[in-house]
């Protein structure tokens, strides 16, 4: 929970930096420090947790389950999805380093698709996370799902000049994802009624 939390807040920091908002003086070099903080935290955490998993004498994963996607006997679909969100999380973030030498604009693109960590991240947490019904897990998944999905959706608008048309749809949809995590027995058509 602790690496899905940092990924999350790094992601969601990292949006908020690309939507062009908070720009006031002195705030852009803090929210970049903050932003590679977080992200160095969850680059650490992610393998922790990862290696903690080792010492549990039920799950028994071995370095093969803990290392190499869908080997792990216990639900090898969602617990190859977090694997490779560990990857993707480790090679796309440290990309901020090497941003220098292969160029901002490749950075740039490539940096877009640490959202992938993100989701993959969700699908983890959901479908191999032990208190993946909790109604604690699922509200955390909420707010941030519904953050990332509004941010994102909102910095990919502004790159089409889109941003007006679709920020009340944006507003909507995030509120629905939030109640399908938080209440999955509502279908879409129950939430559009609210």
């Amino acid at each position: 929970i602790v690496a899905f939390i940092l990924v999350a807040l790094s992601v969601v920091l990292g949006l908020f930096m690309a939507g062009g908002m908070g720009r006031r003086p002195g705030y852009k070099r803090t929210m970049v420090k903050l932003h590679e903080q977080l992200a160095l935290a969850a680059i650490i955490a992610i393998p922790v947790h990862g290696l903690l998993l080792l010492g549990d004498k039920w799950l028994n994963p071995g370095l093969a389950g803990v290392f190499v996607p869908f080997t792990m006997d216990y639900r090898p679909l969602w617990t190859g999805m977090g694997i490779i969100a560990g990857y993707l999380a480790f090679a796309l973030g440290l990309t901020f380093y090497m941003r220098r030498r292969i160029g901002a604009r490749r950075w740039r693109y490539a940096h877009r698709f640490i959202v992938l960590v993100y989701v993959l991240g969700v699908a983890h947490a959901l479908g191999a996370g032990s208190d993946a019904g909790g109604i604690w897990l699922r509200a955390i998944l909420a707010g941030t799902l519904a953050n990332v999905v509004r941010r994102y959706l909102g910095t990919q608008a502004r790159d089409l000049n889109m941003e007006q048309q679709l920020a009340a749809d944006l507003d909507q949809s995030s509120c629905a994802l939030a109640q399908m995590l938080v209440d999955p027995h509502s279908s879409p058509s129950q939430l559009a009624m609210r």
